[in-house]
């Protein structure tokens, strides 16, 4: 992971060149996009607009939109009720097969696609991730579902309860995505031993996050066992100028179309 780079807020992931040559001509770095949790591919008005907005900037760039499941409705619904393990296989498994991803790509997460393109990043390194962009990604997980999106509240209604019921019971952990990333600050020894997602790829902790033992105080990653025993390859990243964090002012997810354009667009460039 260490040859990566990564935007923290925005958590970014940076390596190597931006530009792919074919035959004389050089092509800008393909993208390929995952939603966050309610989202689909196509939204017009998340992540459609984001690859229209790309493409307008970058003529001639290829954007995949990553779809999990046949249609945006079963897209939609698998970011809440598929096994996160299964999505990443799935995921490795389409960018392996594309023609178009051969010599490389950047990546771009939105909300929980961030962590789970990080996983991606971790576990399959053909082809070769160069930079991975993530925008409001819980790579530390969460503790809690304020503002928990989706075509019908319903939906929320029912992850809450399944929550409340045991987040780390076989069952729970097995059906709900949210549940496979939630990290429980006073609970931290079933959190390792039953996360199905986070605990494997986290290595058990990552970026800053509630001191273990309450929920309350919060500490910075650069405090976090995992940074200072360097456990990801974080602080020599950290050290090398790999690791670059973002802010954006607003809540989770908002920002506006100029500061994705002066902040987040020149890494595609």
């Amino acid at each position: 992971m260490a040859s990566a780079r990564l935007v923290a807020a925005v958590l970014l992931l940076l390596s190597g060149s931006c530009w792919l040559s074919s035959g004389s001509a050089a092509e800008p770095v393909p993208l390929v996009i995952w939603h966050g949790m309610g989202d689909s591919c196509c939204n017009p008005m998340s992540m459609g607009f984001i690859k229209k907005i790309v493409e307008e900037k970058i003529p001639g760039i290829y954007i995949l939109s990553l779809k999990i499941g046949d249609n945006v409705f079963e897209d939609m619904e698998n970011s809440f009720f598929m096994n996160v393990n299964d999505q990443v296989t799935l995921v490795c498994d389409t960018l392996a097969k594309d023609p178009r991803l051969r010599g490389g790509y950047n990546a771009m997460g939105f909300s929980q696609g961030g962590q789970f393109l990080r996983a991606v990043l971790q576990r399959c390194p053909s082809p070769p991730m160069f930079n991975l962009i993530s925008v409001g990604g819980q790579h530390q997980g969460v503790y809690g579902l304020p503002r928990c999106p989706g075509e019908s509240s319903h939906i929320c209604d029912l992850i809450r309860k399944m929550l409340d019921l045991g987040a780390y019971t076989k069952a729970v952990q097995g059906r709900l995505v949210q549940a496979q990333y939630w990290h429980d600050p006073l609970n931290e020894e079933e959190y390792r031993k039953s996360s199905l997602f986070l605990a494997d790829v986290n290595q058990e902790r990552w970026f800053g996050y509630y001191r273990s033992g309450q929920a309350k105080e919060t500490i910075p990653l650069k405090e976090t066992s995992l940074y200072t025993e360097d456990r990801l390859g974080l602080k020599e990243m950290d050290q090398a100028g790999k690791l670059v964090y973002l802010g954006a002012e607003g809540d989770h997810l908002q920002f506006s179309k100029a500061w994705f354009f002066k902040n987040i667009l020149p890494f595609l460039h």
